[in-house]
């Protein structure tokens, strides 16, 4: 038999087995690509293998980072989720600046875990005028009841500018708060104590039922603040006014006279006060007279100076004739040694007791009485040299001893 070509055999092969050699040559090829394609199939998948594996690493570190979060500020919660490590970054994301007088709970260094609760409150500038004393205070309530508890302040039975419900806003509130208080009055003899939150005294005593009349006051200002355990005295005031005619003293004007001896003194004229009318405001307080106050005055009559002639004179130093004798025994025996003696007629005078007449002829002025002793001796020797002893009849032997 020839040889068949290897073109035959295959033409052979395909017409003997009709399809089914077809599909046999088929699965052969299949077999001989199959080892050339298995590189490029894992050149494929590995890398797609990878980026499966990396998203599933990620996706569960995604998902540890993310905390979920309880945020309460002022009062209203919130959940929800960050990805911050402390309560600072987690209040910059939010947004939320934290000042001097805010409160951070926990603080802003703290870390964020999930489940946490984080509280910011806000502070609030308090304008208070507690007692009638002003001060500016900072808190973080939300209401005028929250702060007045925190600050410690009795508001039971106190008077509130705003109600206690009033919400306190973060630009702040002006409150007036007058706690209750024990306030004693002193008035009309009784003694009352009452309880009040009144802003001045002058209210309390309406409410105690006290009332001031005309120039009535209280010893401390009725515009005052009552202060807790204060006692007051009501003061009842009467005004009335008074005239006197008060004297006006006379001035003296003296006149050296060289026709008098020294020590002599001679009224020209005589003085005279003058008048004055003064009106007086006299105070009673709870029935006792205060010291009057003089509010005005008046001249009446003028005061008449008194004009008086004073001596220069000297006296003489002797009388020739009765120099020797007792002059101070007789002056002893007349008038005790006294110069301005007066009998009781009231005719003699001074130390050797002269009439007017008598001691004006020996050359004296005014009364004798009124003159100095050295004149009345004098003026007596000159008697005595006239007369002896004759003029004082019972006396005058004593000149002799």
């Amino acid at each position: 038999m020839p040889r068949q070509s290897p073109g035959a055999d295959t033409a052979t092969d395909t017409g003997a087995d009709g399809g089914a050699g077809g599909r046999g040559q088929a699965r052969r090829a299949a077999r001989r690509r199959k080892p050339a394609e298995r590189p490029e199939t894992l050149r494929r998948l590995v890398p797609q293998a990878l980026v499966v594996a990396f998203l599933a690493g990620g996706t569960s570190a995604f998902v540890a980072a993310d905390k979920a979060v309880r945020l309460t500020v002022d009062g209203v919660p919130k959940t929800m989720h960050t990805f911050a490590d402390d309560v600072r970054e987690l209040l910059d994301d939010e947004g939320l600046d934290v000042g001097a007088h805010d409160v951070v709970a926990p603080g802003p260094n703290a870390a964020v875990d999930s489940g946490d609760e984080i509280v910011v409150s806000h502070g609030r500038p308090l304008t208070l005028t507690l007692d009638g004393r002003r001060e500016r205070v900072w808190t973080t309530a939300r209401t005028v009841e929250e702060a007045l508890r925190g600050l410690g302040v009795r508001a039971e039975g106190a008077h509130l500018s705003v109600p206690r419900s009033a919400a306190i806003p973060r630009t702040g509130l002006v409150l007036d708060v007058r706690t209750e208080r024990a306030v004693t009055f002193m008035a009309d003899g009784r003694e009352r104590t009452i309880r009040t939150n009144a802003a001045t005294v002058h209210e309390a005593l309406g409410e105690a039922g006290i009332v001031l009349r005309g120039q009535d006051t209280t010893s401390v200002p009725p515009t005052g603040f009552p202060r807790d355990g204060q006692t007051i005295t009501v003061m009842r005031i009467s005004d009335t006014r008074e005239v006197r005619e008060e004297p006006i003293v006379f001035s003296v004007e003296k006149t050296r006279d060289a026709a008098l001896f020294a020590g002599t003194e001679v009224v020209v004229r005589q003085g005279a006060p003058g008048v004055r009318r003064v009106v007086y405001a006299l105070r009673t307080v709870n029935g006792v007279r205060q010291k009057p106050r003089r509010i005005s005055e008046e001249v009446v009559r003028e005061p008449v100076t008194e004009q008086v002639r004073v001596g220069t004179r000297q006296l003489p130093s002797s009388v020739r004739g009765a120099d020797g004798l007792d002059w101070a025994a007789l002056a002893h025996c007349e008038s005790g040694g006294r110069p301005g003696a007066v009998d009781p007629s009231g005719n003699y005078g001074g130390l050797y007791q002269f009439d007017t007449g008598t001691w004006r002829a020996l050359g004296g002025t005014g009364r004798p009485q009124d003159a100095p002793a050295e004149e009345q001796t004098y003026r007596a020797k000159k008697l005595y040299v006239q007369r002896g002893a004759s003029p004082w009849p019972h006396c005058g032997r004593r000149l002799y001893r």
